[in-house]
């Protein structure tokens, strides 16, 4: 079975959970999460905690929520699709005219077979979101509104993940948990996360430490920096926001607010040898948790590895955003594969000095062929082009961008020359005194 239909499958096995920033449906969520990666730890944090400028808040539950019409048709089943439901909808149970109706009604002309995603965390208020198609239909009369849900002081769930490595540097991957029925904005991430958290976990080696967090989006990755500030600025080195990660349409890269961290450098080189048409977006296009992880005195080296970005799909918020025509096995394949090669990207990363004046011989090591053909001598250019760049002052991202060569292609050969004592790999660049 392909990696891609196995996360496919765990997508599928969360789809009907009713997450929001709060709730059972983010904590039946991580504990199905747990199940592939049983190290996982899920947390709480109380309502009404301090998060820099903001407060957690209160929790929210519904048990039920729908409209019956004037002729006594249920429409906006809370239970047959979540997304019916404006998210944080204060309790309601009485009957109202179509027209007291309609001013808490969401739908979109431009799709009209499209239920659209609406929330309301920080403002009381309650709604119903349902196709434009469906509300034209609507006819004068009595409305019966019913929704049976509470606010109430809880708490917000989340999970953190740490796999240890040599390094107590850090790598950090965050994707969220909060968005009900919505594949490629919501899915995609945390389930590719942990696929990848598996991988993770089954590496012999690993150079760096690996924290990985499933959160809200905005509210939890403020309120995970509140907490891990220091540490995370401490010890940091690279990471990637995982979000949109699913479909077969476009590959992205999101820059982090500095634009040339290694998270930057790694996304790059990866995607450029993935797909020469991936779509290069800049800061200001920035809208998931890279605000947090790169604002202003936070300043993590965090970019973003996507397929098609939030706002680049016209199925985006709505519940056109499926496993079946948006999300698929092929397309989470593609955005696990690009994210697994940029943190073996990261993984690589150094400065390799050779240990020769002039250039080594080869042929009494073994490495230079005794018969040559159009391919050994190709072969063989590379690695002497490996040679003459590795003064220190270079990475091994940017060796393999003068050779016009993924860097993967680089790993066998880097690791011969290292066997045979030619090449020392330094973790940071080499500054050199020439006189």
């Amino acid at each position: 079975m392909s990696i891609g239909i196995k996360i496919h499958g765990l997508a599928t096995a969360l789809w009907s959970f009713d997450r929001s920033l709060t709730g059972d449906g983010v904590r039946q969520t991580l504990k199905k999460l747990k199940e592939h990666v049983p190290d996982l730890r899920i947390k709480e944090i109380p309502t009404g905690a301090q998060v820099f400028d903001w407060k957690i808040p209160k929790e929210w539950s519904v048990k039920n929520a729908w409209i019956i019409t004037p002729s006594g048709k249920k429409i906006c089943d809370f239970k047959s699709n979540n997304l019916h439901l404006v998210g944080y909808s204060i309790p309601i149970n009485r009957k109202i005219s179509l027209l007291e109706l309609q001013a808490h009604l969401h739908s979109l002309p431009d799709q009209p077979n499209a239920i659209p995603y609406i929330t309301s965390y920080y403002k009381e208020r309650w709604g119903f979101c349902l196709t434009q198609n469906e509300r034209d239909s609507l006819v004068d009369g009595e409305y019966e509104v019913c929704i049976d849900s509470k606010l109430f002081d809880g708490s917000m769930t989340y999970g953190e993940l740490i796999i240890p490595g040599a390094s107590s540097r850090e790598v950090f991957l965050s994707t969220y948990v909060c968005h009900p029925s919505m594949a490629n904005n919501e899915l995609s991430g945390p389930t590719v996360t942990t696929f990848i958290a598996k991988w993770l976990l089954s590496l012999n080696n690993r150079k760096y430490t690996y924290r990985i967090v499933f959160i809200p989006e905005t509210i939890g990755s403020i309120a995970y920096i509140s907490m891990n500030l220091h540490v995370l600025k401490n010890n940091v080195t690279a990471g990637f926001n995982v979000s949109c990660i699913g479909d077969e349409r476009a590959y992205s890269y999101m820059p982090s607010r500095n634009g040339n961290t290694l998270s930057d450098k790694a996304a790059i080189h990866v995607l450029t040898h993935t797909d020469v048409n991936f779509i290069s977006y800049e800061w200001k296009d920035r809208g998931s948790d890279e605000r947090q992880y790169c604002a202003p005195l936070v300043d993590l080296p965090i970019a973003g590895i996507l397929r098609s970005k939030w706002l680049a799909y016209e199925e985006y918020h709505t519940s056109l955003d499926d496993l079946e025509t948006v999300v698929t096995p092929d397309g989470l394949e593609g955005g696990y594969g690009a994210l697994k090669k940029a943190l073996e990207t990261i993984e690589r990363h150094c400065y390799p000095v050779v240990t020769t004046l002039c250039e080594p011989q080869l042929g009494k090591r073994g490495l230079y062929p005794t018969l040559s053909d159009k391919n050994t001598k190709a072969e063989v250019r590379v690695m002497m082009d490996i040679l003459t760049w590795s003064d220190g002052t270079k990475s091994l991202i940017e060796i393999a961008d003068i050779c016009g060569l993924p860097v993967w292609d680089l790993y066998s050969i880097v690791d011969n020359l290292v066997l045979h004592n030619l090449l020392i790999l330094h973790n940071e660049q080499l500054l050199l005194n020439v006189n």
